[in-house]
């Protein structure tokens, strides 16, 4: 059964808005072994990332059609942000901070939709997520071991 939990930890490392932010110090948690919890967090974020940036433009057609049938188009304030962030730090500044802040995917489309070069942001983010996938994952080892030895 424990094949099943890997397979769960990917799926949702693999969902927006889940992501390692919270699957990784979940699976260590959980007690299983960090280093493959962060392998398959790692993998299953950045999958799901690499697929909306290969498939930008069909993702990019489709939002713009679902929102032409709402009223309003007003940007949310995860679009502001990141917008922000984009305008203060650039690429980089949006990759490495979107984790925590606003979401590994919407750091990327946000990337993409400013006219970054994919090559490029497929680069940074997976710097970011390889950051914080081991950011999270020590924090979940380091957090545990204190609480134990305390």
């Amino acid at each position: 059964m424990l094949i099943v939990e890997y397979a769960l930890l990917f799926l949702a490392a693999a969902t927006p808005w889940l992501e390692i932010a919270l699957v990784v110090p979940l699976g260590i948690i959980r007690g299983l072994s960090p280093f493959w919890v962060m392998i398959t967090g790692f993998a299953g974020n950045l999958l799901t990332v690499f697929l909306l940036i290969v498939l930008f433009q069909k993702v990019k057609e489709y939002l713009a059609n679902r929102n032409e049938k709402k009223q309003s188009q007003k940007e949310s304030k995860r679009q502001t942000r990141a917008r922000n962030i984009w305008n203060k730090y650039g690429l980089p500044g949006l990759s490495l901070l979107g984790p925590i802040l606003i979401g590994t995917h919407i750091a990327a489309f946000i990337a993409l939709s400013l006219g970054a070069d994919k090559t490029r942001v497929l680069i940074w983010q997976v710097v970011s997520i390889a950051l914080w996938t081991l950011a999270f994952g020590y924090a979940a080892i380091y957090g545990i071991d204190f609480l134990i030895n305390t």
